[in-house]
């Protein structure tokens, strides 16, 4: 898949699949699916419940976690976290760029390993995700830096 970006051995971020790509994901190993995007976004082929459908279809667990800049916030966090934990991996997280699922993956990766903020962001960056938004960026590092206690580290 075109620009999806593996984080770790137990999941890859990636922008919205098409349904060809959706169905091909089992084949690639998948055996989870987590969308970020919302319901009635634009540009979205199949709505969250549609694509739940599809995903179950070919065999693969599927989690709907809706995410837009409003509605991101620690709880939201901590929720997509917690659910996380029990899914089947590796899992294949998107929403439409790819920019909001790496956020939230990043931000669990980043809490599991200790990592401060900035060292989240400064691999982020490395990784090749694209911040072009300020308050994603604060997000990510304030969220980070209060659940490890490595502030300013």
């Amino acid at each position: 898949m075109q620009n999806a970006m593996k984080i770790s051995d137990d999941v890859t971020v990636g922008p919205q699949p098409s349904e060809a790509e959706l169905r091909e994901l089992a084949g690639d190993g998948f055996k989870t699916v987590v969308n970020f995007r919302t319901d009635g976004e634009e540009d979205q082929p199949l709505s969250p419940s549609a694509e739940g459908d599809k995903v179950r279809a070919e065999g693969l667990e599927y989690l709907n976690v809706p995410v837009s800049m409003d509605s991101m916030g620690p709880d939201l966090v901590d929720r997509f976290r917690e659910k996380y934990a029990d899914l089947p991996k590796p899992v294949f997280a998107h929403c439409k760029s790819g920019k909001r699922a790496g956020a939230m993956v990043m931000m669990h990766v980043a809490v599991e390993r200790g990592m401060s903020g900035d060292e989240t962001l400064k691999q982020a960056e490395e990784m090749g995700f694209e911040c072009d938004q300020p308050e994603l960026e604060d997000m990510v590092k304030n969220y980070v830096d209060a659940r490890t206690g490595k502030e300013g580290a």
